[in-house]
């Protein structure tokens, strides 16, 4: 190590001095011992190396470990790299593709050959991953010459490699090694293989090289790690309620939608008791926009091609949109609509506009349609047809601050009402490094931004920023919200735009009368509508709250002489809008009470001869028991206020 000395800026603002060549890890056990066996890895200059690299230069540092989400992605793709030694020391021959870490672990694809592989295999490999993780071998990076790396794997016969290489330059490249495997990647990855305690091999599937349907199919093989076996128990019993939660498994059991192969994969199919609870979501969404000066609209599920070209949609996302649709009409073609905003920017050039109508507030529950690629189907979180709870505010640019907080207000209100109590507002603004992704001026980028930190700021939100999130038009303030296990979807989300009014020549006469450039806000506080149910039901596992629930209560006589008395009650409750039905079949009071728990009716009334002859009815509540008996005025009372208090806005 050099006697020349660099400075080092830790978080905490201090700077100190080492000498040149000083390690992340010899930083930390400067600091304490205590630190230095729990850093994974070193955030040098908004870059993570691995601990032990040298530091040449002055530099900012900060030392990761387990609670970084930096920290947990080093862990994992060092244990993707643990995992191809195991696989490689058994199935010699075998050949490698990609092994990034993930949100949850890590994945390897493999190409076993001629191997006959499957999933009763995975404890095998996990057994002989621990073995390899107590030898404690380091990763040790070597940078290496592009021809040297054509030659090594060239004598491994290794085409995937070879591929991945062709996209690289010379100079860039480096090895990984520990024990007897050795990797083309660039790392960075943790000190030794002993940091790896807890190993479990999750589960196989197929996916193609690169994504590319037209190339060979490899064995996708996901798994995850800790570095304390407690936390990969925790983590299997979350996953187990996750299970008891999964939206698919409740939203058949609870006959809320459907699919079916002949209608197409990823179109979902709405239920009765499904249809109900989404129209109730949408009613009460209308009713607080209608509230907050919104006016509806309704746009085509198609749209002509150039409309899309005009806003930028089909240069950017033309691979995630449906084929066009051709007419007998030469040059004539049609989008299935991928995006609400463009038909809504069409409303606005109507007719002329004056600045006296702005702020106009347009809303619309559109469906729109996105080519999703088999694999990437997944129950309601991912489907090709979806309906947005879209809305496009266009304003003065005096204006935008105060429609920004307005909406956050709207946002706040619907989490609020849903029981979603945790959540981080994430300012996704575009890659600096990278422009050319984005449409629109710098100028305008900036203020944007400027915008939407500033109101963040004013209503006070825990926030953070992710530099390459905005949407290609404009930054926006994304809902990251944390469900009743911890996990975390980004559901609302509110974007500043002044790309498409530019895009579509958008003008409004100001009160200079003058032509002027009206700003565009997109918001969506659901986000989507399949989504945001899907998050719903596994949030709250299937027990809406009761204003929500399609199914609010189940009368339940005890025997066939009290049908009658039953069916005058539903018909009374109707009438104050309090939803259910009446259970007539020939079973015992006990099995009835027990189905509805099932099916998670909130409220169950029982009725006898005590209750017809009163005009009474002893209830059940839902996971709670007898709450005892009273009036039907009563119980109507007891609703309404309940639905009331969940439904206030503060």
């Amino acid at each position: 190590m050099s006697n020349q000395q660099i400075d080092i800026t830790l978080p905490d603002g201090s700077v100190r001095q080492y000498p040149v060549g000083i390690t992340g890890m010899d930083i930390a056990r400067n600091i304490s011992e205590g630190l230095a066996r729990n850093v994974l890895a070193a955030r040098v200059n908004d870059e993570v190396w691995d601990a032990d690299r040298p530091i040449c230069e002055n530099a900012k540092v900060a030392l990761l470990t387990w609670n970084d989400r930096e920290g947990k992605a080093t862990f994992w793709h060092s244990s993707a790299h643990l995992m191809a030694e195991a696989l490689e020391s058994m199935y010699p021959g075998i050949k490698f593709g990609i092994g990034p870490p993930i949100d949850n672990g890590f994945y390897y694809d493999v190409d076993f050959g001629d191997v006959e592989f499957s999933a009763d295999e995975l404890p095998k490999i996990e057994a002989q991953m621990l073995e390899l993780a107590r030898q404690k071998n380091q990763y040790q990076r070597q940078e290496i010459s592009k021809s040297d790396a054509i030659a090594y794997f060239e004598e491994k016969g290794d085409e995937y490699k070879l591929e991945l290489l062709q996209d690289l330059e010379d100079g860039t490249i480096s090895f990984y090694h520990q024990g007897q495997f050795t990797d083309l990647c660039r790392g960075p990855h943790i000190p030794n293989t002993g940091i790896i305690k807890a190993i479990k091999l999750m589960n196989v599937a197929g996916a193609y090289w690169r994504g590319d349907e037209k190339n060979k199919q490899l064995t996708r093989i996901y798994g995850i790690t800790f570095p304390k076996q407690k936390e990969l128990t925790e983590y299997l019993e979350l996953l187990e309620q996750a299970r008891q939660r999964d939206h698919r498994k409740l939203g058949k059991e609870l006959e809320l939608f459907a699919f079916s192969e002949k209608v197409g994969m990823g179109l979902p199919l709405w239920l009765p008791k499904g249809t109900q609870l989404r129209e109730r979501l949408e009613q009460f969404l209308r009713k607080a926009q209608v509230k907050a000066g919104y006016q509806p609209v309704v746009t085509p599920h198609i749209g002509g091609k150039n409309l899309y070209e005009t806003s930028g949609h089909y240069e950017k996302y033309s691979e995630d949109s449906f084929q066009p649709i051709t007419t007998p009409h030469e040059g004539e073609e049609f989008l299935l609509k991928p995006m609400n905003c463009p038909h809504h920017c069409e409303i606005f050039n109507v007719r002329p506009r004056s600045y006296r109508e702005l702020p106009l507030r347009l809303s619309e529950f559109g469906t729109v349609y996105r080519y999703e690629q088999h694999g990437e189907l997944h129950g309601l979180t991912r489907v090709r047809g979806f309906t947005q709870d879209d809305a496009h505010i266009f304003c003065r640019a005096d204006q935008v601050k105060d429609e920004f907080l307005k909406v956050i207000d709207l946002t706040l209100y619907i989490l609020k009402a849903l029981n979603f109590e945790e959540f981080t507002a994430q300012l996704s603004f575009r890659d600096p490094d990278n422009k050319e992704k984005y449409i629109g001026s710098d100028d305008v980028w900036d203020r944007a931004e400027r915008e939407i930190a500033e109101a963040t700021e004013e209503k006070q939100l825990d926030t953070v920023t992710e530099y390459g999130e905005a949407a290609f038009y404009g930054p926006k303030l994304d809902f990251m919200v944390k469900d009743a296990l911890g996990r975390t979807w980004q559901l609302g989300t509110i974007q500043v735009d002044y790309n498409l009014p530019e895009r579509f020549q958008l003008e409004y006469i100001g009160e200079d009368n003058q032509k002027h450039r009206p700003v565009m806000i997109h918001r969506a506080p659901f986000g989507s509508m399949e989504r945001f149910v899907a998050v719903l039901i596994e949030h709250c596992a299937g027990n809406f709250p009761l204003w929500l629930s399609p199914e609010q209560i189940a009368v339940l006589p005890i025997s066939e002489k009290y049908h009658s008395y039953a069916e005058s009650l539903m018909k009374t409750l109707e009438t104050h809008d309090i939803t259910g039905f009446v259970d007539q079949r020939d079973e015992k009071i006990g099995r009835k009470i027990r189905d509805a728990e099932i099916k998670k009716i909130p409220f169950m009334l029982i009725v006898g001869e005590k209750e017809e002859e009163g005009g009474m009815v002893s209830v059940r509540r839902h996971g709670k028991g007898d709450v005892g008996q009273m009036t039907q005025d009563d119980f109507i009372k007891l609703v309404q206020r309940e639905i009331a208090e969940e439904l206030q806005y503060n």
